[in-house]
């Protein structure tokens, strides 16, 4: 097959390719070495993903030739579009991606992994196959395998509950399949000796933990009490279950951040509640009330009108119980940062940096800033005069950065505030958490009334 006339046919547009593919497709596996090698060529002025089609389409006659690409690849990207192509490829029957689990490189073992989870429930069949990637070697090739169990369901249980029971099967296959089993059902998954074992675990890592800045997407709530029962009925939670604090932050950003297999009531099903840092109890998630009501907006501006209207009332409501409760938000997305402060039952400031150029920074009802904010620009505010970068190209970071300092150095223009720093002059800053931090007594996951009627949600957390 002639190289250059491939190319020539291969670029395009997705529609003006189509003829091209479909040739390619109907001479089967005298198409694949070519169709590969075109794949694998980064310099290539093919897009990637036409070559994958062809291949995928192909199916079984493209398995090993794949499989080479991927062991055998230049470079990480190379891998990449190989292992693409080679866990997605069409046969009749999956169990041609047996063997690969065996493969010597674990970029195929992954890949084949990604085979059988592509295809859910219809795996369950080759499950005792999949067992042993629980164990293999590579955590990549694990992190596949339990995925794998997870798309496989409900079903996989009684497998996975098999191998824990059988400590000839090794240790690391063992703790596999217990990660595996949390990610299928969560803590309901398991059965009372595996929920001893990780509760006995918990309280071990508990009494050496140091505390970990923690990734801060989200919003939590600060209250400057140590009685963790008065925190859990202020917010109507229940079944606490003692966790470390690295557990309790893996859960937090799992509920809203889990895209792959979120299912009803995940985003409003616990709540992670902290241990006494520095004196303050830090709540991260709301009640099920506060969630259902934001959720059930109409359209984004009614939402974020609700999303305020919550916030001040919880705030207030907890200062008066507590003599002062704060509220921040921050997204690992986008430049959303946000703050409500209360001092006894009143709100004295709310700031949502999206909403600030509508009432000029100043908050709830024309008030001033916070002096929490002395020192700061808010995130709305620009301190840097029309002309700062003229003659810059934004384009290039590196002299637009030298300027910004020098234009900010020469004017004194002051940092930009963030909820962060708000939180770290008025309680405690999560995301700075460390070996300085005090901390009293232990954190807790805790059900809402969502999470009581229909469990923790699935997935396996770090101890």
């Amino acid at each position: 097959m002639d190289r250059e006339l491939l190319l020539e046919e291969l670029t395009g547009s997705w529609e003006e390719t189509r003829t091209a593919r479909d040739a390619l497709v109907a001479r089967g596996a005298e198409a694949v070495a070519p169709v590969v090698e075109v794949l694998c060529d980064e310099r290539s002025p093919v897009d990637w993903a036409v070559p994958a089609d062809v291949l995928c389409r192909i199916g079984e006659p493209a398995l090993a030739p794949l499989a080479a690409a991927v062991a055998s690849a230049s470079s990480p990207e190379v891998a990449r579009r190989a292992g693409w192509a080679l866990g997605r490829l069409r046969v009749e029957d999956p169990a041609v991606f047996v063997p690969l689990l065996a493969h010597p490189h674990p970029k195929v073992r992954e890949d084949a992994l990604f085979a059988f989870r592509c295809r859910k429930e219809a795996a369950l069949r080759f499950a005792d196959r999949l067992l042993p990637s629980l164990g293999d070697p590579d955590r990549g090739v694990r992190q596949r395998a339990v995925w794998a169990f997870e798309a496989i369901g409900s079903a996989a249980v009684p497998v996975l509950r098999r191998v824990r029971r059988t400590p000839a099967r090794g240790r690391r296959l063992r703790a596999g399949a217990l990660e595996a089993l949390a990610a299928v059902g969560g803590p309901a998954a398991l059965d009372s000796t595996d929920l001893d074992a990780v509760r006995r675990l918990t309280r071990i890592k508990q009494r050496t933990e140091v505390p970990e800045g923690m990734h801060l997407c989200g919003s939590w709530y600060a209250v400057p009490c140590a009685d963790t029962q008065q925190v859990l009925d202020a917010f109507d939670l229940g079944a606490p279950e003692p966790v470390t604090l690295r557990t309790g932050a893996a859960a937090w950003n799992h509920d809203h951040h889990n895209w792959r297999t979120r299912r009803e009531h995940e985003t409003c099903a616990r709540v992670f509640v902290s241990p006494v840092l520095d004196g303050w109890t830090l709540v991260f998630g709301q009640s099920s009330q506060d969630t259902h009501r934001i959720e059930d907006a109409e359209d984004d501006d009614s939402r974020d009108e609700i999303t305020a209207d919550v916030v001040r009332e919880r705030c207030a409501a907890l200062g008066d119980r507590f003599g002062a409760a704060q509220w921040y938000g921050m997204s690992c997305g986008d430049d959303w940062t946000a703050w409500c402060i209360a001092e006894g039952g009143e709100v004295v400031r709310f700031y949502d940096a999206f909403d600030a150029e509508e009432d000029g920074g100043e908050g709830d009802e024309g008030r001033p800033g916070h002096p929490a904010e002395s020192g700061y620009l808010l995130p709305h505010q620009d301190g840097f005069p029309d002309d700062a970068f003229d003659g810059v190209e934004l384009s290039d970071g590196e002299a637009f950065q030298a300027r910004y300092r020098e234009v900010k150095e020469e004017l004194d223009i002051p940092d930009t505030c963030y909820a962060v720093d708000i939180a770290a002059r008025l309680s405690v800053d999560p995301g700075s958490l460390g070996p300085r931090t005090a901390v009293t007594g232990h954190g807790v996951l805790a059900l809402t009334a969502c999470g009581r009627e229909h469990g923790h949600p699935p997935g396996a957390l770090p101890v």
